[in-house]
């Protein structure tokens, strides 16, 4: 049974997390250049296996015992929250151009991209986090996989519009706070349980 409220609140995290994120940009660089539909349904496939690794990982992490996992996702989420808020602006990458505009040409790039680029990123870290901290894989892996959706639609159709609107750096403060407090959170149930 899929929980709406860790869905919901592992979507908000992640949309927040991943959409200051240099795939974000890689997206909008590649839905400049390629038929959208094509780029997302690479960089869709490459988003849902990275949530099944993540979320198998958290699931593991739920077999030691409960203090121990609220410490050490606690720690994680405040090193999230670090990483965020130190991180510089980052330029776009320059991504190759496949040779011709075919499904698979374009698609297998924005896989391939992603599938490099996300490996052992923060929010797949976040996901596994949250998979240990709720021990609920399936709403988890749901909500980080629709909100990595979300973002890469959104870099892919709208991103320029959404960052002149709303300044990245607020977004990334706004996800920094969040990690805090969710690693605030988990550091003070290790405590008091």
């Amino acid at each position: 049974m899929i929980s709406f409220t860790v869905t919901a609140l592992v979507f908000g995290v992640v949309f927040l997390a991943e959409l200051p994120d240099k795939t974000a940009l890689a997206g909008l660089v590649l839905g400049t250049r390629y038929r959208a539909s094509y780029v997302f349904a690479g960089v869709a496939a490459a988003f849902a296996l990275h949530v099944a690794l993540a979320v198998a990982a958290g699931s593991v992490l739920t077999l030691l015992p409960q203090q121990i996992v609220h410490a050490l996702t606690g720690v994680l989420f405040l090193g999230g929250a670090a990483v965020l808020l130190m991180r510089k602006d980052e330029d776009e990458e320059e991504i190759r151009k496949p040779g011709n505009q075919s499904f698979w040409k374009v698609a297998g790039a924005g896989f391939m991209l992603i599938l490099v680029a996300e490996f052992g990123d923060l929010t797949q870290i976040m996901t596994a986090n949250l998979a240990a901290r709720y021990d609920d894989p399936l709403s988890v892996g749901l909500g980080a996989v629709l909100a990595l959706w979300a973002v890469a639609g959104l870099g892919i159709v709208g991103g320029k519009a959404l960052m002149k609107r709303v300044p990245l750096a607020l977004i990334t403060k706004v996800a920094a706070l969040l990690m805090l407090a969710l690693g605030v959170w988990s550091l003070w149930e290790a405590v008091a349980g």
